[in-house]
């Protein structure tokens, strides 16, 4: 019999730079396909591992409110998007896209 315990993976606790926050962000903007809820979801990781309460303090909104906007269960107005990703200390980008037309 194995009595190997496993525990759930939780990406936050990887996420220790912000190099390391900024490529994990990138890579999700990759395969997120246009799901913004992913998008969302994902900077609730980062967020948790800089601290839910100091993101949501320097982003101007409550722990909770931020709590559920980035839980990926809704999609955060871009509004949002953009106060978290600046509390957060990373900044978006724009490039050309290669895809066919």
């Amino acid at each position: 019999m194995n009595d190997e315990l496993i525990t759930p993976f939780d990406v936050a606790e990887h996420l220790r730079t912000p190099e390391e926050m900024a490529a994990y962000l990138e890579a999700c903007f990759e395969e997120a396909d246009g799901d913004a809820a992913f998008i969302a979801k994902a900077l609730g990781d980062i967020a948790r591992a800089k601290g839910m309460a100091q993101v949501a303090q320097n982003a101007g909104l409550s722990r909770e409110n931020l709590s559920k906007a980035l839980s990926g269960e809704r999609i955060p107005s871009f509004d949002t998007i953009l106060k978290v990703i600046s509390a957060l200390g990373l900044r978006l980008h724009a490039e050309a896209s290669v895809r066919a037309a």
